[in-house]
């Protein structure tokens, strides 16, 4: 059993990712922006509480009794993303047997075949850049500066994410999407909440970016 923590509780992925634990029997904290409008949403037995990735001390708060920190925060702008993933390095550098931090991220900061990202190509949707560009600058963070705060960033498909079925099966890859042999890389949220809890249970991908997909 593991104390987990979810900044951004209340969204698509955070609230999949708390269930998931949650039935697996972790002690999870929900951290969301409103507590009152939020909690009736999720499981009863959920610690909620009001908590933001970006707030130093909101972190510190949250996270000497957390083994790991989620970050699946959303709906702001292009520097929420590393904004959240400076404040949870600069909160747990140095602290004693800090959590480790998972940061569920962009899809659009995989790679092609050639090496660039596919938030770089040329039909990329102009809609969605500042989101992309936000999340690759989080991800630079932490591969730049975590000073021995352990971290982990997971990538879902860069299309084809949306909610749907648990199956608890999935592949994973690295820095390219994983693809089936139609070319196609999928994954519900319910299955990218498993990744998560799964990682959290058996790590793996310690200190690197991992995709997840069918």
């Amino acid at each position: 059993m593991s104390d987990i923590v979810v900044f951004g509780a209340g969204g698509t992925a955070g609230s999949r990712i708390v269930v998931e634990a949650f039935d697996r029997g972790h002690r999870v904290v929900a951290a969301v922006r409103r507590a009152e409008a939020d909690a009736p949403y999720l499981p009863s037995g959920v610690r909620v509480v009001t908590g933001d990735a970006t707030s130093e001390r909101s972190v510190r708060e949250l996270a000497p009794t957390a083994d790991a920190l989620v970050v699946a925060v959303g709906g702001g702008d292009r520097s929420l993303w590393p904004d959240a993933a400076r404040t949870l390095l600069g909160a747990l550098r140095g602290m004693p047997a800090a959590p480790r931090i998972i940061h569920v991220g962009g899809g659009a900061t995989l790679l092609t075949p050639a090496g660039t990202r596919l938030l770089d190509e040329p039909d990329f949707p102009e809609e969605y850049r500042d989101a992309a560009l936000g999340q690759a600058e989080a991800l630079d963070v932490y591969r730049s500066g975590a000073d021995g705060v352990r971290w982990t960033y997971l990538s879902p498909p860069p299309l084809e994410f949306h909610p749907g079925q648990r199956t608890g099966r999935y592949r994973t890859g690295t820095d390219q999407p994983v693809t089936d042999a139609q070319g196609r890389s999928v994954l519900s949220y319910e299955d990218l909440a498993v990744a998560v809890v799964d990682e959290i249970e058996n790590p793996r991908f310690q200190d690197m970016r991992f995709t997840a997909a069918y």
